[in-house]
């Protein structure tokens, strides 16, 4: 492919989706993408996992990763795999917990495709993962971090500075110099005031801007601890279960907090928690490090989390074998296990198994994505297809999106209005069409700014 005669940006993901991320940035004489993430949610875009890149992935100069969440780094394995060598920008907390996240996602993808190869349910023959655990050393080995605040060129004529985005450890609004012109990158903004994390800064001083709009259509409700104390006891009184669908990287850790802090107030009766979620328990870890060793980006939460452990009765699972005891325990106790949005892991067969009896309370704490079995649970499905069978749902299912670490509409425009100069456009990006749509309607009325949702794979020139 010839070089471009003039620097552009094309969009090959995260455009008319929550979910697989991807922008290119091109210039006569460099190629940096910014941001791999992995199709979720619907047959029709996880299919796109296994499509052809629209770019050779061996004419990639960089990568640059605003955080660790599957939909923005999920994919760089597979880039990898298919000729990408350079090196992966992204500030240090982002790859201790990127390298969590991939291992975890190659062995859930080796594992299914085991079981779909043995169960017969695959349409093909055989069934294979995207990648496998060797691809992701690979990636890792490709890794390397920079500091918040810190300038890194990342390929020829093009300088990168990443800031905290308050959304998860390491989170990252990424502006791009080019020489003439920046981008600014928001990444996923976390909301005001996380228990552990520093707010996100402002946006740099960038001709571009590409911002996030997962919930660009509406604002959070003030709170959502009463309810989720709500749930916990009726669930408690009937004997059952409350098993949390959470997040391993950040929520599990508010969910914690949120827990000690009804547990300790007398809301909650204290009860076993079970965190069965080794990945979890690993991203547990990497917090607890980067809060004791106040790094950039952090509160100073290691003493609260600290205090959480100390209040509940917390009981981390890491084999297999303690967690198929959790399918169906015999006495009141909350569990929590990855994944958010119900598509895999521990968390999946506890579904399978508790579903079913109206006993229990499934909780979902934050944004589920079209096509995800978290989705169907949210808008009230009777039934769910796991493993290749149909699963009734008896249990009291919950949505508690005040648990998000996602900005809502309002906090998008207050970041943008904390800009140090109108940028020339903003490209709202990374949320479903009417989430996008909204917010890109308030940009252009409340801001007076030029605001496209671009669509899946257009180019737009950048000076």
């Amino acid at each position: 492919m010839s070089p471009p005669t003039t620097s552009a940006l094309t969009f090959h993901g995260g455009a008319g989706s929550v979910t697989g991320s991807k922008f290119l940035i091109e210039t006569p004489r460099a190629r940096v993408l910014v941001e791999a993430g992995l199709y979720q949610g619907l047959a029709q875009l996880r299919r796109r996992n296994w499509s052809a890149s629209d770019f050779e992935p061996s004419t990639i100069d960089a990568i640059v990763l605003t955080h660790a969440h599957l939909d923005h780094c999920g994919y760089v394995p597979r880039l990898v795999r298919d000729g990408f060598t350079g090196p992966i920008h992204c500030t240090p907390e982002t790859a201790s917990l990127a390298a969590i996240v991939l291992r975890d996602s190659a062995h859930l993808q080796e594992e299914d495709a085991r079981q779909a190869n043995e169960g017969g349910w695959s349409k093909h023959r055989p069934a294979l993962p995207l990648y496998d655990g060797e691809d992701v050393e690979r990636a890792l080995a490709q890794f390397e971090s920079t500091d918040y605040g810190k300038v890194a060129a990342v390929a020829q004529g093009l300088d990168l500075e990443l800031e905290p985005a308050g959304h998860i450890l390491g989170s990252a609004i990424a502006t791009i110099d080019l020489g003439d012109t920046a981008v600014t990158f928001s990444g996923d903004l976390g909301r005001p005031g996380h228990p552990l994390l520093t707010d996100a800064a402002p946006p740099g001083p960038a001709d571009t801007i590409v911002i996030e709009s997962t919930y660009g259509d509406r604002a959070h409700p003030p709170s959502g601890a009463h309810a989720l104390a709500e749930v916990v006891r009726r669930t408690a009184e009937r004997g059952g279960t409350v098993l949390i669908p959470a997040f391993a990287v950040d929520r599990t850790e508010l969910v914690v907090l949120s827990l000690a802090e009804l547990t300790s107030s007398g809301e909650i009766p204290r009860l076993p928690v079970y965190v069965d979620s080794p990945m979890a328990l690993a991203t547990l870890e990497v917090y607890r490090h980067a809060l004791a060793e106040r790094r950039p980006g952090t509160r100073q939460g290691i003493d609260q989390l600290t205090a959480a452990f100390r209040t509940l009765d917390l009981r981390p699972v890491h084999d297999a074998g303690d967690s198929q005891q959790l399918n169906n325990p015999s006495y009141p106790c909350i569990v929590i296990s990855a994944s958010g949005m119900a598509t895999g892991g521990r968390v999946v067969h506890h579904l399978a198994h508790q579903l079913p009896s109206p006993r229990n309370s499934v909780v979902l704490t934050g944004y589920q994505a079209v096509g995800t079995r978290g989705r169907l649970l949210a808008e009230g499905a009777r039934q769910v297809k796991i493993h290749g069978r149909y699963v009734p749902v008896h249990a009291d299912v919950v949505a508690l999106e005040t648990m998000t670490v996602h900005a809502d509409a309002d906090d998008l425009i207050a970041w943008l209005q904390r800009a140090p100069r109108a940028p020339r456009t903003v490209y709202v990006v990374h949320g479903e069409p009417r989430s996008s749509d909204a917010l890109a309607s308030r940009i252009r009325d409340e801001l007076g700014w030029t605001a496209v949702p671009p669509r899946l794979g257009e180019r737009v020139r950048l000076r």
